[in-house]
Parts: structure tokens; sequence; C-alpha cells
């Protein structure tokens, strides 16, 4: 039941990836009806051929599963209708964009992602929109269903003793590490090359060179270089304060000038404006660490570990004034479990640290800060950091007093997830479903059509 309710993620998202050629026009069918909804075949065999691609073994039953799950977004899809529940199309385009990007970067470039496809990717992004923005307003209706959902300290106790004793979790090695981050900042002469690139990029432009070769060749933006520089339609919330007042400032076909942001220099063209929306492409040459600079910012690092060390100041007061890090700058410098956003914790399992983190705070004692570790970003440029190993829990079988926040997590989805059944199984009683034949002996489909009203 819980991955029938799992809309968000899992097979029903595999259409934001197709790669598959759609099926033939002369040999498609509709193999379900919900409501007003159809489920063609050529939509089931696209998801079904991405399932393949994956490197997924050949199953014909994987089909009742695929189907299960676009039946549930229809039924999410046409309730949102009835609620007015809707999305911007900026969001849509975002997320087209996002998944185009993604899909470009895995097949090495955009040329061999067209050969691939068959279509350019234009054509591409044009087919896969109204699935995705379908899917968007499904997941905000899944949201909206449980947006009241809470748990109280005696369900998530009644939701423990549950468990029979041999059957409690094994939690692994926990961590809570805290991290300053320090950039080097380079001077106004260390930065003049890097300034003078572009700006040769930009007279190029202005004497009609074209702008998407040269962000193909030359842009350091790995996600929009491979597609000339193209961002897509954004609004004045996306972007980083610098690039939205230059996108919303100029006309459609305008250059602006080069300006620094917090990730290089750009120079941006605006393509179109569509209201509180715009369409804009830019190439971006980032500044490269110099020596020197490293140096620099060792000397701050090594001063900000002795201030520490001595008590002058706390490591949660340094990370706010001094860290370069702004997802944990304002967390006292701690380190969020990436791999749970939701629940916003600090404990870390200890296979999912990031492997340098964890050579150095391995060896560590609970309340030990390490001297300046010497790293290298995603983005290539080196800097400091120094780490604060706040906590480390051994491996244990689950707890309330250790792992309360855990059960609790566990108890709430638990109770989503019999909230959304319920919904479900309510509307499948009330909305006209019929699936083809060709499925009638799919057990994941029987609950779709014993309820439903024919």
């Amino acid at each position: 039941m819980k991955k029938f309710l799992a809309i968000a993620g899992g097979l029903i998202c595999l259409f934001l990836n197709a790669q598959a050629q759609p099926a033939k026009k002369n040999i498609d069918k509709v193999v379900a009806v919900l409501g007003n909804n159809i489920i063609l075949l050529s939509d089931l065999n696209q998801q079904y051929a991405q399932y393949l691609n994956s490197g997924n073994p050949a199953d014909e039953k994987v089909k009742c599963y695929i189907l299960q799950q676009m039946l549930a977004q229809k039924l999410l899809k046409q309730q949102a209708e009835i609620d007015s529940i809707t999305v911007e199309e900026a969001q849509v385009d975002e997320e087209v964009d996002k998944r185009m990007r993604m899909q470009i970067q895995r097949a090495g470039g955009q040329e061999r992602l067209e050969q691939f496809l068959n279509r350019s990717v234009l054509q591409y992004k044009d087919e896969i929109r109204p699935d995705l923005k379908e899917q968007l307003i499904s997941n905000k209706m899944q949201a909206h269903i449980t947006q009241d959902v809470s748990i109280t300290p005696l369900e998530v106790k009644k939701y423990f003793d549950g468990y029979k004793k041999d059957s409690l979790p094994d939690i692994p090695t926990e961590f809570e590490v805290g991290e300053i981050v320090l950039h080097p900042k380079l001077t106004k002469a260390e930065k003049q090359k890097f300034y003078d690139k572009i700006d040769a990029l930009r007279l190029r432009v202005k004497s009609g060179e074209d702008f998407a070769f040269l962000a193909k060749s030359y842009s350091e933006d790995p996600g929009s270089a491979p597609d000339g520089g193209d961002l897509g339609f954004f609004d004045r919330t996306r972007m980083v304060k610098e690039f939205t007042a230059w996108a919303f400032k100029l006309k459609a076909g305008e250059l602006s000038p080069v300006f620094e942001s917090e990730h290089g220099f750009h120079i941006l063209q605006v393509i179109e404006r569509r209201g509180e929306q715009v369409q804009a492409r830019h190439i971006l040459i980032r500044p490269q660490t110099t020596p020197q600079s490293l140096d620099r910012v060792k000397l701050q690092a090594d001063s900000l570990y002795t201030n520490i060390k001595t008590g002058k100041i706390t490591f949660s007061t340094a990370a706010s004034l001094y860290s370069d890090n702004k997802e944990s700058q304002y967390n006292g410098g701690m380190i969020l479990y990436a791999d749970n956003v939701t629940a916003r914790t600090t404990f870390i399992p200890a296979d999912k640290l990031d492997p340098k983190v964890f050579l150095v705070v391995d060896t560590m004692k609970v309340g030990e800060i390490s001297q300046p570790v010497l790293f290298t970003g995603q983005d290539g440029k080196e800097g400091y950091k120094l780490l604060y190993l706040k906590s480390k829990i051994p491996p244990h079988k689950g707890n309330l007093e250790q792992d309360y926040a855990k059960f609790k997590e566990r108890a709430q989805q638990g109770k989503i997830d019999r909230i959304l059944s319920e919904w479900f199984e309510k509307r499948r009683e009330n909305t006209y479903i019929r699936i083809d034949e060709d499925y009638n002996k799919c057990d994941e489909l029987k609950i779709w059509t014993k309820t439903a009203k024919k």
C-alpha cells in the first residue's frame, strides 16, 4: 500500500525522463478511462520503455504497476480541477528545463540526446510538458489532502509499542557534524583576467557571433551551457538578485554588460518576456582560486580555529558570522541530513556522511573541533573547513529515548498513508473507471474496479 501511495516518486515519474519513441498511432488504443480522463497504450508503453532503458529486466507485469500509478495521478488531477488547485506556468517551465538539463548531461551533450530521441530538444520539451504539469498538480493535490496531518506523543508511543522487540530496526552509527566553510576571496587584480575573458565574449556577441555557440563553447555553467546558455522561463524569486535585476530590466534581445554574482561573472541576454516571467540565456565565467588567495584564507581559518579553541567565540557564532555555506550558516553550522530534508535532522548515518568529512570526524572525540581541512567543492573551488563533532551515537536497536524523531516520522508517514488510502478508496467508489480487459489479471488493478461505479 505504501508503494501505491508514493505518487510523487517511483514509476509515476518515469515519463519525466522518457527517452523511448512514442508508440505508433495506428496501434494506439485506450487502456483505461477514469472520469473524463483517458490513458492511452502509447502513454503506458512509453513509461514501460523508460523502465527498460533504466537497465531493468523485461517484465510485462510491471505494466500493471505503472498503470496503477497513472490511474492514481489521474484521480488526483481530477480532484485538483474540482478544488481549483493549479500550478504556476513558471514552475512547470522550470521543472521542464531542469529535467532537460539532466537528460542532456546524462547523454553527453544536446546533439547526442537529440540523436537518441530522433527529434529536437524543443520538440521533446513540448511532448513532456503536459505530463509534467499534470504530475506537479497531482503532487500538489496530494500535499493538500495531507496538509493538516499531525502526530501526538501518545500516537508515537502507540506506534513504537506496535513493534515486537526482535523486530525493532537496527540504527547504524550516526554523527552530528558542524562545519565552517571558508572560500578564498579574490582581489580586484586577481579577478581582472576573468573579467577580461567574459568581456571579450560580450564584444564577440555584439559583433554578431552566435550567443548560443559561445555559451556552449565557453560558459562554465554546466547546467545551461549544453543548451546554449538557455535558462528557460523564471520569475523574480528563482535567481540571485544581481541576475534577476538585469533579467527584468532588459528588453527582449538586449544584452547586459558584464556583471558579477556569487557564482562569478555573467553576461545575459533576454530572449522573451511573458508577464512576470522572463526567458534568458547567459554565459558564466567562474574566477579561479589563486595560490595567494588560498594562503590568505588558510590564515583566516587558522585564526578562527584558535579563537574557537580559546573560547573567544563559539563555533555556532563563528559559523553565522564567517561561514560561506548558506545552508548551514544560520543553523549553528550544523549539517542537515540531505537524504531526509523534510525531517530537518542533523543526525547523519555514517554511510551517508561525505567520505572526506567522515575520515576527519571518525578519529575525533565528541566536542572537538578539527584544524582547518583543505577541500575541493563540487564546483572545483578549493577552500578550508573547520569541522565540529557535536555527537556520535553508536549502532543500537531503535528506542524512543534516542530515536524519538525517527519513530515520530515513521508514525506520521503511516498516518498520512492511511489518510491517502481512505481518500483514494472513497473517490474510487464515486468515479467511473474502466480498464481494458487485457489488464483484468493485474492484482494491482483490482481495487480500481471492484468498488468503482460502472
